[in-house]
């Protein structure tokens, strides 16, 4: 089955306890990620959580097959998550389906693949659409609305109830990271005391006391530094990075996102048009028209496709060697930066 981030989760409602296997892919990693944890949360017994990474399994396939036929020590269901770029588990999923079609993998337990730089025409995509066993669901970069809309319902799930604009502020807050968003909800709602059983209205007020402005605190000035080639700014935004302890991976996130973003604006940009009316046309926050505007001049669609997978490996980078990340990020903020002012 194919499904995208708008139908996903009917799509594994109608296919139920038959759905052996998902494949979560596209632009919007954040999405993906989000999505899954969704539908390991709506298991009946999700049970232990097995990691598996893409190097693993790219070393070792069958590894794949032999966890989802295993049992816990204590004999508890399980479910297995893998994080993969592109098609690091080709062979691992080829080497699934083939004991699946024999009858050989009745009983396994659930998988869920998330992939970062893969789409639905990856290998590792076109093995899974056609079976009835597998969802195959991709994700396109989100724009403030869809954001904003995801974030009332998160709001809503939390029993908030969110004035005036503030759903929106908290979308651009996050960079458009649904993840950082459902953080942002979940701290609004401790702070409320929010629950569906009590249900809260929140205001400006109280998020401007627990959440990241994004123009003071948050990620988005470090980003812009680095996509637009402010060598001489970006020393003070990373010594602000280590002051007010900016989380490295929700920095790199950030970079994603934007990258993405720039992606598909560079590619349906036209010669001619005016960047203000585009970016626009576009859904681009306002108050962003002048970064994205210049950072679409300085990236063309050749040097974003080696950025994004190359911020793709940063962030995984950064999760692998949590002790070392500020000091990676650094560094891969100061080549990008570089490379941004080069571009002019």
């Amino acid at each position: 089955m194919k499904a995208t981030q708008r139908d996903y989760a009917q799509a594994a409602g109608k296919a139920g306890k038959g759905l052996r296997i998902c494949f979560f892919c596209g632009a919007d990693e954040a999405g993906a990620s989000a999505a899954a944890k969704k539908l390991i949360a709506n298991l009946d017994d999700p049970g232990e959580r097995v990691e598996i990474s893409g190097q693993e399994l790219r070393s070792d396939p069958v590894r794949l097959v032999d966890e989802a036929r295993s049992t816990s020590l204590f004999g508890d269901s399980r479910h297995i998550f893998v994080r993969v770029s592109g098609d690091e588990a080709y062979e691992a999923i080829n080497t699934y389906c083939e004991l699946a079609d024999r009858g050989e993998a009745d009983g396994a337990w659930p998988i869920f693949i998330v992939a970062t730089s893969a789409t639905d025409k990856s290998r590792s995509a076109k093995l899974l659409i056609k079976r009835g066993d597998a969802l195959v669901a991709i994700f396109y970069p989100p724009d403030l609305r869809s954001v904003t809309a995801d974030v009332r319902a998160m709001a809503d799930a939390a029993g908030m109830r969110l004035n005036g604009n503030l759903a929106e502020r908290i979308a651009h807050a996050a960079g458009l990271d649904v993840r950082l968003a459902q953080s942002e909800i979940d701290k609004l709602a401790l702070y409320l005391d929010a629950s569906p059983q009590s249900p809260k209205q929140a205001n400006t007020d109280d998020f401007n006391m627990i959440g990241a402005s994004t123009e003071e605190d948050g990620f988005m000035p470090l980003v812009n530094a680095a996509l637009g080639g402010e060598v001489r700014k970006l020393p003070s935004e990373l010594r602000r990075l280590r002051e007010v302890s900016l989380n490295p991976v929700g920095v790199a996130l950030a970079l994603e996102r934007r990258a993405a973003q720039l992606a598909r604006l560079s590619a349906n940009l036209r010669p001619g048009d005016d960047m203000q009316n585009f970016l626009k046309s576009q859904g681009v926050f306002f108050r962003e028209h002048r970064e994205v505007g210049d950072q679409l001049q300085r990236w063309n669609g050749g040097k974003l496709e080696r950025l994004v997978p190359r911020l793709a490996e940063l962030h995984r980078s950064l999760l692998a060697n949590s002790q070392t990340a500020e000091l990676i990020l650094s560094q891969e903020l100061a080549q990008i930066a570089r490379y941004a002012a080069a571009r002019r």
